[in-house]
Order: structure tokens, then C-alpha cells, then sequence
């Protein structure tokens, strides 16, 4: 594939970023020449692999609403935040020169559409997992123009189809980030928490964990080091215990059994799919004890491929057909 794919990663939370670092190597792997943008949390993600990113202005939806905020901290701060993060990604599309652009990241797929650059979008959320009207409604639109703009809009899952599921998206398995760790950056690992900024909670389900005489590991934890890649760990754990959703794609792709425990609208909706699917290898908490029980007592193994290779094949064929 001799082409230019500019791939740009949503900037709340690591877990857009090593996605999208999953699919941008799997394209260079196939001879596309990748350009990186995104920033956020993701950012120290990308340099540990060694790349360089082009940082548009950041939106923080979750600080704004999700996590606590209201409409008004949406208005002063998230939608301001959008149209610069807009504007700031179709001047990069037009100055790095792409051929296509492959996102998670809805402004980003807006950008594409205003520096009429073809795109494709690699997104699991849609209006399905919001029960709050605003993010509901939020979701739609922008699933949506998502549909509408792109030449194929790919739906990572690990869960059967459902009437939730949006329209006119290709379905492909999880996305996971696979980079090989030598032994001193690969800790022994029993059970694995991977918390989010929002997951409170899961202190506390360290602590009876290891009050039951578990061996817990909390990644960002005193004792962690970063590692470019979380795929490994998960192989060593027994059990991970997780908020939300890029977890449970490392874990379905790595084959560990993984309990859910949700604190965000988004998680909640991730949870409700993952448990309404009744996919082998997850369980869902509520509440801490439930969450010490169901390590206690993990559901079988999931076993699923790694999509990043599906996508980036499906894109390389289009381009490689023109």
C-alpha cells in the first residue's frame, strides 16, 4: 500500500489511543506511511512506541459532564473545545496530505469532511448505551454524520448483535494494542485492576482482595511502570477487574476472564451490553462485594481475535483499489 493515512485517536483516556496505535501499525506493517494526532492521556503512549503526534485542542467531556460536570460546564468549555479541535484537524489533514483518515474521534471525522479528506471511522460508541437523554440524543447525531461521512464505519464488539447497535456499521472484533514486553517489563500478575479516573471504588476492591489474600496489581498503582503495551499483562493475570470498555477489549482479545464494574453513563451502557450479550469470559459488579465475588468465582476464558488487522486490511483494500 504506498499511501499516506493519517490516523487520529479520541483525547479522553489511553485506551483511544492504544486502539488506534493498533491499527496505525498494523497499516504500516502493509506499507502506508502513518501520520499520528490525538494528544490527551494517550500522548505517553505514543511516544513509549517510539512516534511523534500532532496535539489539536483537547475536549473533555467527561470532566464537563460525565464525571460530575452540568450542560453549562458543556457549553463554556466541551463546545468551544470542539470547534477548535475541528478547526485545528482539518489544517493538519491538508498540511500532512492524506489519502484517508481512520479516527475514533468524532471531530476529527468533521475535520475530514471540511479538508475533503476520505475517512474511517473505528468507534464503539452509539446512543444505545446512554440512558440520559442529552447524551443520547448527542450520541445519534453524531453516529449519524459518522455513517453519513465515512467509507466505512468499523464497530469493535464483543457482543452478539444487538437492536442497539447502530445502522449501517461494519462490525469487526476488538481492538487491542499487541506489543511484545521483554521479561523485566512484564510484572507477575494474579489479579489485575485497571482503573479510570472516575473508578473510585475499585480501591476498595483492591483492599478486600487483598485482605482475602489475593494478589492485587492496580495499574497506575505505586508500584506500576508504564508499559507500551497492556496485552501481555493481561496474558500473565488470573482476572482483570474493569470500569469500561477498552479493557474488556484487551481482555476478550488476551483471554482473560474480566469483571466489569462501571462508574460512568458510558461504562453503565458498556456494562449492559456485555451483560445482555452473555458472551463467555465477562461478569458485571455493582458494587464491591460483587466485584470480590465474581474474581472469586471468574467466568470462563473469552476468546476472541484482535480486529487492528481486520481494519487495517479492509482499508489497505480500498486504497490498494483505486
Amino acid at each position: 500500500m504506498d499511501a499516506t493515512v493519517a490516523v487520529v485517536h479520541y483525547p479522553e483516556g489511553a485506551g483511544h489511543a492504544t486502539r488506534m496505535l493498533a491499527v496505525a501499525r498494523e497499516l504500516e506493517a502493509r506499507g502506508a506511511t502513518v501520520e499520528l494526532a490525538g494528544g490527551g492521556p494517550g500522548e505517553r503512549f505514543v511516544e513509549l512506541l517510539g512516534y511523534e503526534e500532532y496535539v489539536p485542542t483537547v475536549v473533555d467531556f467527561i470532566g464537563d459532564y460525565q464525571g460530575g460536570g452540568s450542560l453549562r460546564d458543556v457549553l463554556t468549555g466541551s463546545v468551544p473545545d470542539a470547534v477548535r479541535r475541528v478547526r485545528d484537524v482539518a489544517q493538519w489533514l491538508r498540511r500532512v496530505d492524506a489519502d484517508c483518515v481512520v479516527t475514533d474521534d468524532m471531530f476529527a471525522s468533521v475535520a475530514a469532511v471540511l479538508a475533503r479528506v476520505p475517512q474511517y471511522v473505528c468507534t464503539h460508541n452509539t446512543p444505545g448505551y446512554y440512558d440520559d437523554l442529552a447524551e443520547r440524543v448527542g450520541a445519534a447525531v453524531l453516529t449519524r454524520q459518522q455513517v453519513w461521512a465515512s467509507r466505512r464505519f468499523f464497530y469493535p464488539a464483543v457482543w452478539p448483535e444487538r437492536d442497539g447497535d447502530p445502522r449501517g456499521v461494519e462490525r469487526v472484533p476488538p481492538l487491542a494494542l499487541d506489543v511484545p514486553l521483554n521479561a523485566e517489563e512484564t510484572p507477575d500478575v494474579d489479579v489485575l485492576i485497571s482503573p479510570s479516573t472516575y473508578s473510585t471504588a475499585l480501591d476498595d476492591v483492591a483492599d478486600r482482595l487483598r485482605d482475602a489474600g489475593r494478589d492485587v496489581t492496580v495499574v497506575g498503582g505505586e508500584d506500576w511502570t508504564t508499559v507500551a503495551s497492556m496485552l501481555p499483562v493481561l496474558r500473565e493475570a488470573s482476572v482483570v477487574v474493569c470500569p469500561g470498555y477498552s479493557t474488556v477489549m484487551e481482555a476478550a482479545v488476551a483471554g482473560t476472564p474480566c469483571v466489569v464494574y462501571p462508574f460512568t453513563s458510558e461504562q453503565r451502557g458498556v456494562a449492559r451490553f456485555v451483560e445482555r450479550g452473555g458472551e463467555s469470559g465477562f461478569a458485571v459488579a455493582e458494587t464491591p462485594a460483587d466485584a470480590v465475588a465474581a474474581v472469586e468465582n471468574p467466568p470462563d476464558p473469552p476468546s476472541f481475535e484482535n480486529g487492528a488487522p481486520v481494519v487495517a486490511e479492509r482499508v489497505a483494500d480500498d486504497l490498494d483499489y483505486e
